[in-house]
């Protein structure tokens, strides 16, 4: 076997080392495949305090089954979590009650060190379209019940769909009271829409302070995941309905791209060897499948859930597989560097995938869940432009080649979902939005952060700005919160929740506004 740590020094010293041979070792690392079994499991552990501590979830549910995570931890903010090198046991159940009384089923599933004993059941043979709930025993300690939800058969055609999405959730910048709400509303679904974590040194004089320094080892990484999981809102929303999870760039270091960091001179076998300790982590700590296991710095997370005939969603990843940002990463015209027809977000195979996927799918709307946003939106006053590269305007030729699609292949009611610029949107979406007189074809809904950027505002001046400067823009505000979807076969309606201050814990919620798409009817109604 390869030592990637010999690796990584030859290829410094350039020793010959090319990256295809970099990223092949990492691909072979048993530690990463984490297929290797277990030679022996405990029984009869004891744990020195609660090896639950970071919570129980569910995710990737199917109309026949789900993922049930953990992650043994007694001491979550140490390397290794307080846990010997060894694997260890973890007995799971299912009920179809929420008192455990009727265990429909129940399993062994081995927590090794390989994977920071975390622990992905792949739960199948349940009914559709129906709650359960589940728990974990390890040694002498049992985790709380957590409640988890298949989908509906592919055949069917349910009445609706409730769920919520989210994104960029800075631990320093406030609490995440917005889960706290969240928890209130009945849910079928959370959707994670990326910076679940941020990789930023602690700073004082912050609501709350991360651990340690800038994140870069696979220990760094893990710690800082659990320092987030144990936010009690946070875990808690997990807990009460599956998630379905993408990432976007803080989940490894701003703005990067593909093998690319924001900061000049650094090596890419270096980013790529921190890429690939963050891509584990994040796999450790999600409720993920084990096709998104990953291999080196590669990993497999555009996937998509169908609803029923009701919606089909599709997850993107805009973050592994773009060029490096056009114009120095610095907000530009759409010039003919933003619109060289090589750039692009999502790489030649994810955009083969997605277009093959909406060419298939029965669902009456059709969501495309993904991190940066795609309206083309000038943010600059007057006869200036000034569109954002880091944005689908950097890669503005794919952007029209998709939307031109889905207007070609008539894709029905395509919906788009966006997270990261931490501030409410809604935009309605033509192949060129810069055309006012074109047709509209889809409609965008954007999110704004729990609470990175700290306390928000109503955004009054930048809203009449960007609504005067873009057709497309039909909302615009800067508070924190979420939005919340109730999806039917005739509309579609969003609603915008903000969270009045995230620098005290119970801050009050309020419902800011509502959208609402008809079916077969393009563009956005507020009501």
């Amino acid at each position: 076997m390869i030592d990637p740590n010999m690796l990584l020094e030859a290829a410094r010293r350039g020793g010959g080392v090319d990256r295809r041979t970099f990223l092949a070792s990492l691909a072979s690392l048993p530690w990463l495949a984490g297929r290797s079994a277990a030679a022996a499991s405990s029984r009869r552990v004891a744990f020195e305090s609660d090896p639950f501590g970071l919570g129980v979830a569910s995710g990737d549910p199917t109309s026949s089954g789900v993922v049930l995570w953990t992650r043994l931890a007694p001491r979550p903010l140490e390397p290794g979590g307080g846990l010997p090198p060894e694997a260890i046991e973890v007995g799971w159940e299912i009920a179809s009650d929420d008192a455990m009384k009727n265990v429909v089923r129940k399993g062994v599933a081995v927590a090794t060190p390989q994977l920071g004993h975390s622990v992905h059941v792949e739960a199948e043979g349940l009914d559709p379209d129906r709650w359960y709930w589940y728990r974990f025993r390890a040694g002498d300690a049992e985790s709380r019940v957590g409640r988890a939800r298949t989908l509906p058969e592919a055949s069917s055609k349910p009445d609706s769909l409730r769920f919520a999405f989210a994104s960029c959730q800075h631990y320093e910048a406030g609490y995440f009271t917005a889960y706290e709400h969240m928890n209130r509303d009945e849910l079928d679904l959370i959707v994670h829409l990326g910076d679940y974590i941020y990789e930023y040194a602690g700073a004082g004089g912050k609501v709350r302070k991360h651990v340690g320094k800038e994140i870069e080892s696979l220990d760094d990484y893990r710690v800082r995941h659990a320092q987030y999981r144990l936010d009690p809102h946070l875990q808690a929303a997990h807990a009460r309905c599956p998630w379905l999870v993408t990432w976007d760039d803080h989940e490894v270091d701003n703005n990067y791209a593909d093998a690319i960091s924001e900061e000049t001179g650094v090596d890419p076998v270096d980013f790529l060897a921190r890429r690939a300790n963050a891509y584990q982590a994040y796999y450790e700590m999600m409720p993920l499948r084990a096709t998104s296991i990953p291999r080196g710095p590669h990993m497999q997370l555009y996937r998509k859930a169908s609803y029923g005939r009701l919606a089909e969603l599709i997850l993107l990843d805009t973050r592994q597989y773009r060029t490096d940002q056009p114009n120095g990463d610095r907000a530009a015209d759409l010039n003919e560097v933003a619109m060289d027809p090589k750039n692009t977000l999502l790489g030649a195979d994810q955009e083969g995938w997605l277009r093959a996927s909406l060419l298939q799918s029965t669902g009456t709307w059709n969501v495309l869940a993904q991190q940066v946003m795609m309206g083309l939106v000038d943010q600059a006053a007057g006869e200036d432009r000034r569109y954002s590269m880091d944005q689908w305007p950097g890669a503005a030729a794919e952007r029209m080649r998709l939307v031109k699609f889905l207007a070609e292949r008539r894709v029905p009611n395509p919906v788009v979902l966006t997270g990261d610029i931490h501030s409410n949107w809604v935009n309605d979406l033509r192949v060129d939005d810069r055309k006012a007189e074109t047709p509209v074809i889809a409609t965008e809904f954007v999110g704004t952060s729990i609470t990175s950027g700290g306390n928000g505002s109503l955004g009054t001046k930048k809203a009449e700005t960007v609504m005067a400067e873009n057709p497309c823009v039909r909302f615009f505000n800067a508070q924190r919160g979420y939005v919340r979807c109730t999806v039917t076969p005739g509309a579609w309606r969003s609603d915008y929740v903000v969270v009045e201050d995230v620098t005290r814990p119970g801050a009050p919620a309020v419902d800011r506004v509502s959208f609402i798409v008809e079916a077969g009817r393009p563009g956005v109604q507020k009501t």
